[in-house]
């Protein structure tokens, strides 16, 4: 349906692929506007949902993405109906997004540092985690590990996919194994989570960042709030799972601002790749990436973040 709007005591029809309503403050929005915002509402600040490849051109130097594993795609291993048989969902996600799963994942430079970094896509049927999106995971971090770059996820995902059950289910420890082994490496792992991470998602790899970064108000959690407040028979406090009511509560690290993420990403990066401790030197005088033990304990002080 066309959009009806006053101009000049006359009233012309818009159609609806110009604009865009934003769910907070209910302001009308051009979409080429919004999208030199980088889609983020004007008057409220409302961060709308990013795909994968503006995710990318916003984070990654220009022309710097090489993607990995782009043939690597769902099959229906348990022959799942539902509403409707599971490949008739595969290949109507891929028809709609144009790409072939929730994740993608390669390698690129982010203010000319070097980083694997894997892209979840809301857009991809709730960028839920099939086998796929936790094989593309654990690649990246594997890839990270071999050659000893820092590693970044963006997640948007609405937990597991339920189509291929406990196979998606095994995704959550295949992930955290990936990433425990660049812990004990000493590879810094950054994670950002957007409107929305929740489910297993939540429950695995995008909770186990060095720093935990979010998107102001984006919804993180592992259960819904329904589910939550009927579990412990209690109502909820206001902003439950939003990334601010996380930071206060030391879930979340850093609430970053889409326009400052980059320069946030840059600084972390910057700052995560310096050795404090004489056992992290190299032979030969060169510094290896590693965590500093005292990362954490000046997380918060953005001058030191960003200088």
């Amino acid at each position: 349906m066309p959009i009806k709007l006053p101009f000049g005591g006359r009233r012309q029809e818009y159609p609806t692929d110009l604009w865009t309503r934003c769910p907070d403050c209910q302001e009308m929005l051009y979409n080429k506007t919004l999208d030199k915002a980088l889609r983020v509402c004007p008057r409220c600040g409302h961060h709308f949902r990013l795909r994968v490849d503006a995710r990318l051109a916003l984070l990654l130097d220009r022309d710097s993405f090489v993607e990995q594993d782009a043939g690597l795609q769902s099959v229906d291993m348990l022959t799942f109906v539902d509403q409707k048989p599971y490949p008739e969902r595969l290949e109507q996600a891929r028809a709609n997004t144009g790409i072939r799963d929730a994740a993608v994942w390669g390698t690129g430079n982010l203010a000319g540092t070097r980083v694997a970094i894997c892209v979840m896509d809301f857009a991809f049927m709730g960028g839920s985690m099939g086998t796929v999106v936790g094989e593309k995971v654990t690649r990246a971090a594997e890839y990270a590990l071999s050659e000893r770059m820092p590693l970044i996820v963006v997640s948007a995902s609405g937990g597991a996919r339920m189509q291929e059950g406990t196979l998606s289910l095994m995704q959550l420890a295949k992930t955290c194994a990936a990433i425990g082994r660049l812990g004990e490496a000493g590879v810094p792992y950054i994670s950002l989570m957007t409107d929305p991470t929740t489910g297993g998602t939540f429950a695995s790899f995008a909770a186990l960042g060095d720093v935990n970064l979010a998107e102001p108000k984006a919804l993180i959690g592992f259960a819904g709030a329904r589910v939550a407040a009927g579990t412990i028979a209690e109502e909820l406090p206001e902003g439950f799972q939003r990334a601010e009511f996380l930071f206060e509560h030391g879930f979340v690290d850093l609430v970053v601002a889409r326009d400052k993420l980059r320069e946030t990403l840059a600084g972390l990066l910057r700052y995560m790749r310096a050795p404090v401790r004489a056992e992290k030197v190299a032979g030969n005088g060169s510094a290896p990436i590693g965590r500093s033990p005292a990362f954490l304990d000046g997380l918060i002080n953005r001058e030191q973040i960003n200088g």
